[in-house]
């Protein structure tokens, strides 16, 4: 699988699980919500594997870290719908808290590897550090008791439906944002040549 299709597939998966789960949550007790947020941790799990496939050769560390990261979200998101129900809402609550953490933590070398690799403009893998960065915060304030987590929530919220819709366009791919001499030296560290003009 080529770093484009990856990441297409990647971009699909963010953009399905941010509506499945949407969905899945408001039809919280039903087995027809519980089935979507299941497919979206199964999603989930796929972008880790996706993005690993890509990083795992040029940042393994942060390959291994977005993958361990996305893989515990995907648990403990699944786990928070298995025990809503003989547990009630408070451990359900818990786990979700725990698994925006993950993602939080995690992502935020994935969005410094983003730019090194040039695969999103600096601007963007910054409102998505800055984003992912608020999103722990949340989520570990939420755990000590200070409901703000949603707000904070917000900016990476909106970052991943924009790098979703990236993905889905272009890959993993150098970004036309910068330079043409870097993006073709990318390209061919990649084994791509340039397209002749």
């Amino acid at each position: 699988m080529s770093l484009r299709t990856a990441g297409r597939c990647a971009g699909a998966f963010i953009l399905l699980a941010f509506v499945s789960y949407g969905i899945g949550s408001a039809l919280a007790g039903q087995l027809a919500g519980a089935a979507l947020v299941v497919l979206n941790s199964v999603m989930v799990a796929a972008i880790g594997v996706l993005a690993f496939r890509a990083l795992h050769r040029r940042q393994p560390g942060t390959a291994w870290t977005y993958l361990v990261a996305r893989g515990a979200e995907a648990f403990l998101l699944t786990a928070g719908i298995v025990l809503l129900g003989p547990v009630g809402t408070g451990a359900a609550d818990t786990a979700y808290q725990l698994a925006m953490l993950s993602l939080g933590l995690g992502s935020l070398p994935f969005c410094l590897a983003l730019k090194r690799q040039r695969w999103l403009p600096g601007w963007l893998a910054t409102w998505g550090f800055v984003g992912y960065a608020l999103l722990a915060t949340g989520a570990t304030a939420e755990l000590m008791g200070a409901e703000v987590g949603l707000v904070l929530a917000i900016p990476g919220g909106l970052f991943e439906i924009v790098f979703g819709l990236s993905l889905l366009a272009r890959g993993f791919a150098p970004s036309t944002a910068v330079r043409p001499g870097a993006a073709s030296g990318e390209a061919i560290a990649q084994g791509v040549q340039p397209t002749a003009r």
